[in-house]
């Protein structure tokens, strides 16, 4: 392989060219250089990188995002080299770019998830008609391997996150766990299926429009219920495993998704998204004396302490209900965000195809 395109870890510095003797070698040399997430990437070659910069129409020094924390500016050529090397199909650069300007957003605050012990990743969910334009999946093994769309988009945003803004595990990232959805953490709504308004609607943009939310993630929890064929008994078994998940100093936001056995009892029910926050919100606080017995508040337990409650997020709004998973199995999930509400929130973008 002659020309391969490399794209080095420094933000400050420019691409480079380096000729190889074929792939092995290569991506020998960007595990050597620290360039990748601990799996082979792609060498991004000067024609590869072309490619994704023509399908976003956009010049190889513009600038995609600044993040001021990290006084780095972001160019449309080092998101398209990591995209490359993530395996990302140019038609998937739109939602790439998409998601980093949305991180650079001062409401998301790129420093605390990138960089806190707490181990948060980039949720990213898909709306709109490029999410089945794409294949991004919506069902079966939602979080599982098999969609090249789903693993590679999230993939891409990781890797601009460690070689352009020198996120690195152990240094900058200072994660005590993690978790696997910091290799990659992308889905797309069930739009054609669900009951509800998709979440980009209820964010006030028009169902045609293309959109991707990006939220600073702990892990998935999967809740199991084939005993109730209620909403009201699905959700409280979604809400008694939410509610001692939380932190005392409430979680920005939680994310609720609710697959395909669990949606159709629930919209069987006339329930809709509003129902869902409502019910989960007041089916999921705490009382002070419980916290403090489990140890996650100090003090003494006082008898006015068995009465004051306190809610697992600020508002009911802050629980996004998501149509998404398979269509068989009773189960359903709840993704808790990182850290408080003043730290981070969701964030949704449009993503513009030229």
């Amino acid at each position: 392989m002659n020309g391969e395109r490399d794209h080095v870890s420094s933000a400050g510095q420019q691409s480079s060219s380096n000729d190889f003797g074929d792939t092995v070698e290569a991506s020998e040399f960007y595990f050597a250089q620290g360039w990748t997430d601990g799996l082979p990437v792609v060498p991004p070659t000067e024609e590869s990188v072309q490619a994704m910069l023509d399908s976003v129409g956009r010049e190889a020094g513009e600038e995609i995002a600044f993040f001021p924390n990290r006084q780095v500016s972001v160019t449309s050529e080092k998101v398209a080299v990591n995209a490359v090397m993530a395996g990302c199909k140019p038609s998937y650069m739109p939602v790439v770019v998409a998601a980093i300007e949305a991180m650079s957003d001062p409401l998301w605050g790129y420093h605390g998830p990138a960089t806190s012990t707490g181990g948060s990743a980039v949720f990213m969910l898909v709306n709109g008609p490029i999410a089945r334009m794409l294949d991004i999946n919506c069902g079966d093994n939602l979080f599982g391997p098999g969609w090249r769309a789903n693993a590679t988009i999230g993939r891409a945003v990781r890797l601009v996150m460690r070689n352009v803004i020198n996120t690195l595990p152990g240094k900058l990232d200072r994660s005590t766990l993690g978790h696997p959805g910091k290799y990659t953490y992308c889905i797309a709504e069930n739009e054609s299926e669900s009951p509800w308004s998709p979440v980009h609607v209820e964010r006030g943009f028009r169902l045609e429009q293309d959109v991707v939310t990006v939220f600073a993630a702990l892990a998935p929890h999967q809740i199991y219920n084939q005993l109730s064929n209620t909403a009201e008994g699905v959700l409280t078994t979604m809400a008694d495993t939410m509610r001692i998940s939380g932190s005392v100093t409430r979680q920005p936001q939680y994310v609720v998704l609710i697959a395909g056995e669990h949606m159709r009892i629930i919209a069987g029910d006339g329930w809709s998204k509003s129902d869902i926050r409502r019910f989960l919100f007041g089916h999921t606080q705490s009382s002070i004396a419980h916290l403090k017995r489990s140890r996650r508040m100090t003090g003494e337990v006082l008898p006015q302490d068995e009465r004051t409650m306190r809610p697992l997020v600020q508002d009911p709004e802050d629980i996004i209900v998501v149509a998404a998973g398979g269509r068989a199995g009773a189960f359903s999930a709840f993704i808790p965000g990182w850290g408080s509400k003043a730290a981070s929130q969701s964030v949704t973008k449009e993503i513009h195809r030229p």
